[in-house]
């Protein structure tokens, strides 16, 4: 079945203008067709398809070349003011008329490019058509890129975007707004018009990301839960919650069974044996109440034991300060400690160098650093006990070291 030149020029004109023909156009069989009239017909119609190739280019360069010279209209009409002799009329007439020319030829530019488009991409016609509303500013969450949960991401979009619109169409539109990275990626590559739905796209979405979904939980994760010695009821009961939020149908009579196994004796285990909780949202009611019950007694506890430790800590300072108010006493009241030996070697310099070499040498050790006395003369100090109240010189605890050592027969290039 072939259509003439004419026909087909008349079709392709209609589908540029957007015009359904009214009347049928008739076909024209070819009756006995051979290899060779198949192939001449095949000739045919690519040349007529590449000369309405060539038509579109045209009018592109057309619309390119009105809308440059609408431009210069414009401008001329904005500097150049009409004399009453200007043939306004005529003017508009040519104007009226490249206007509908380039309505035309935009239009035909305008529906090819949206065929592209509809061809190209995976959703089906009515929701490539769909609008979005006035009020859309985006979403605020993160984009999905294959490193976390896919069911999680849905329900998070799904939350998010209902607060908009509760249109199928639009959340589909949307979807891959929320994708990023190899996510984004999948989408682009989906096949042209295979997606008629939102649940249609979540459902390929999730196969697709099936291997990032979290590890499911089963019921016998609650064996292993125990309550630690010093964990307190809040800690567990946190934890108690967490696992069981992450373990889909699970029974309520089921959690409450291990939760009374896992938890430690105490009072709320008590209670719970006296008169067992309906459901888990009472269970909940009743370890709150626990809770501040167990956090009070505790901060009771640390008040009393913080009030102890100031106490004690008083008493200890008070104890320091009597200590050391006795031993300032008593040195005031000690009499000056007399010479160790009845006589000392006369040396041929002063005692900071015999106690420079006497250090070098290792024959002699720094004591511990000594507190300054009280009331001592600030202005004197000490190398060998490192603190004020007398000089390097008249320090009597040096003299005898010094003596010592030479008497041991050290120190001989000093005598």
């Amino acid at each position: 079945m072939v259509m003439t030149r004419s026909q087909q020029e008349g079709t392709s004109r209609q589908q540029m203008e957007g015009v359904t023909p009214e009347e049928p156009i008739p076909e024209v069989v070819i009756q006995g067709g051979t290899e060779e009239s198949i192939l001449a017909v095949l000739r045919q119609l690519k040349a007529e398809m590449t000369e309405m190739k060539k038509e579109r280019e045209r009018d592109a360069l057309e619309l390119s070349a009105l809308r440059r010279e609408n431009a210069a209209l414009r401008e001329e009409i904005r500097t150049h003011v009409p004399s009453q002799t200007t043939p306004v009329i005529q003017d508009q007439g040519e104007s009226s008329a490249l206007q509908e020319k380039s309505r035309q030829v935009y239009q035909s530019v305008t529906r090819n490019g949206w065929d592209d488009l509809v061809n190209r991409s995976p959703f089906v016609h009515h929701i490539l058509e769909a609008k979005l509303p006035d009020n859309w500013r985006g979403l605020a969450i993160d984009k999905y890129d294959d490193t976390s949960d896919p069911g999680e991401h849905v329900d998070v979009f799904t939350t998010q975007v209902g607060l908009y619109t509760e249109n199928d169409a639009l959340w589909c539109r949307i979807f891959p707004t929320s994708l990023r990275g190899p996510a984004l990626s999948w989408f682009t590559r989906l096949l042209p018009l295979s997606i008629d739905s939102f649940e249609t796209l979540t459902r390929h979405f999730n196969l697709q990301f099936a291997t990032s979904w979290p590890h499911p939980l089963t019921s016998l994760a609650l064996v292993n839960i125990r309550q630690e010695k010093g964990e307190s009821l809040r800690a567990f009961m946190e934890c108690f919650g967490r696992v069981t939020l992450s373990i889909h149908n699970l029974e309520p009579a089921v959690a409450m069974h291990h939760l009374t196994t896992a938890l430690k004796p105490g009072p709320f285990v008590n209670s719970m044996c006296k008169k067992p909780p309906i459901d888990l949202d009472e269970l909940r009611s009743q370890a709150a109440k626990y809770m501040q019950m167990e956090e009070l007694s505790e901060y009771r506890n640390q008040v009393r034991t913080d009030q102890g430790a100031n106490s004690k800590n008083v008493e200890k300072r008070e104890a320091f300060k009597a200590r050391q108010e006795n031993e300032r006493r008593n040195e005031l009241e000690r009499p000056p400690r007399g010479p160790k030996y009845p006589s000392y070697t006369t040396l041929n310099t002063n005692r900071s160098r015999v106690l420079d070499q006497a250090l070098a040498t290792e024959i002699l050790r720094m004591p511990r650093r000594a507190n300054t006395p009280p009331r001592a003369d600030k202005s004197k100090s000490c190398r060998y006990h490192q603190n004020r109240g007398h000089t390097t010189e008249k320090c009597t605890a040096l003299r005898d070291k010094i003596e010592k050592l030479i008497k041991d027969r050290y120190l001989k290039d000093f005598i």
